[in-house]
């Protein structure tokens, strides 16, 4: 089932039997399999899904764990969070993973990740689709939104996060 660099293709990746209560992604080809979030992780990602139906949720989709396939061959993602536009939504079949990055792309801070793969993950959505990527450091109280103009920005517990980009409200982290 291997390509010949031992790298294996959404295709195959597709076809592989169902693992029950195991985490997977398909990241360069390999695939990588991820520990169990941890209560705060799920509480923040819960808060964060919760927060952004209310503000985009008539305006499109949005969902906890949702699959996405950044790059067409060898990567399948999974967001903590995301949004995506009704006409993305509407583009995507039943039976299909969300092609190219989603809008709004949400990744809370799990003690497995690097810095070194969030800002691959950061650049290669942003390169392909996403308008905002944030990162979620619940323990800390801050969100880190990065756009396509290459500005990150640090929010904490006071201030509010601008939704103009997707057509104008606000999310104040307070909340």
């Amino acid at each position: 089932m291997a390509t010949t660099a031992g790298l294996i293709t959404v295709a195959e990746f597709e076809k592989l039997p169902e693992q029950h209560n195991v985490r997977q992604e398909l990241r360069h080809g390999e695939v990588v399999t991820m520990p169990p979030p941890t209560m705060r992780h799920n509480r923040a990602a819960r808060k964060l899904m919760l927060a952004l139906h209310g503000l985009l949720g008539h305006r499109g989709y949005v969902n906890s764990e949702l699959p996405f396939r950044p790059l067409p061959d060898y990567e399948v993602w999974i967001a903590d969070v995301a949004f995506l536009s009704r006409e993305r939504e509407a583009n995507t079949a039943d039976n299909e993973w969300v092609q190219g990055a989603p809008d709004l792309v949400v990744e809370v801070l799990s003690p497995s990740n690097t810095a070194v793969e969030m800002d691959e993950r950061r650049s290669i959505c942003i390169e392909n689709g996403c308008r905002q990527f944030w990162v979620v450091n619940a323990e800390r109280k801050t969100i880190g939104v990065s756009t396509p103009d290459a500005k990150t920005i640090t929010y904490r517990k006071d201030e509010q996060i601008d939704f103009a980009e997707f057509g104008g409200g606000e999310l104040s982290l307070a909340d």
